[in-house]
């Protein structure tokens, strides 16, 4: 729809009004740009195989891989400061060199106010947690009367997720470059996720 509408391709359209205009000069998507190329993180696996069943291996994926036709839902390759420059859109905090009025040329607060809105309830989904809904792109999670927006994803071994409060500008990030298939430590998983709500609970 954005490539019918603007005549610009997905990627590029994003880059343009979206990386460029908050200083994110060091997000892209797909393959690697040289100038990063010495900076980017290798993903890796942990697996067992018919070989050693008793001895996991790290298998190393390298830097890159191909996202194929989810490059909008799960392509977009950043440094940790960049998400803080993200982050910091989202919750209208002002990172040094930003004005609200570049916020409000790549989206204004009340389209934003609108993606936040509680939309299907994520019941039946990977991420399926009570008192959670998915909206415009967010999920939306009721912490005690607390709304708190976010996002979780996964590409090959990397592992991310952002959450934050718009009301006080707080927000948490963690990112992960290595997926343990031969031991899936979900419930150590969800543990951290609740960690890192834990931190935006208001006083």
């Amino acid at each position: 729809m954005i490539e019918q509408i603007t005549g610009d391709p997905w990627d590029a359209y994003v880059q343009k009004n979206i990386f460029a205009p908050l200083g994110m000069d060091r997000s892209y998507f797909r393959s690697t740009p040289y100038f990063l190329a010495a900076h980017r993180s290798h993903n890796y696996y942990v697996r067992r195989d018919s070989a050693s069943p008793s001895t996991p291996k790290l298998i190393d994926n390298g830097a890159d891989f191909d996202p194929g036709i989810t490059s909008p839902n799960g392509a977009w390759n950043a440094p940790v400061s960049d998400l803080v420059k993200y982050v910091a859109f989202l919750t209208n905090a002002l990172v040094p060199g930003m004005t609200r009025a570049r916020y409000d040329v790549v989206l204004s607060r009340a389209s934003l106010q609108e993606m936040w809105k509680p939309g299907l309830p994520m019941s039946q989904s990977y991420e399926s947690a009570p008192n959670q809904w998915m909206g415009l792109s967010f999920f939306v999670l009721d912490r005690n009367g607390q709304r708190i927006l976010g996002h979780t994803g996964s590409q090959a071994g990397f592992r991310s997720f952002y959450y934050f409060d718009p009301e006080t500008q707080a927000g948490v990030i963690a990112v992960f470059n290595t997926t343990n298939s031969a031991a899936p430590a979900s419930a150590l998983q969800r543990q951290m996720n609740e960690s890192a709500l834990r931190l935006l609970k208001r006083d």
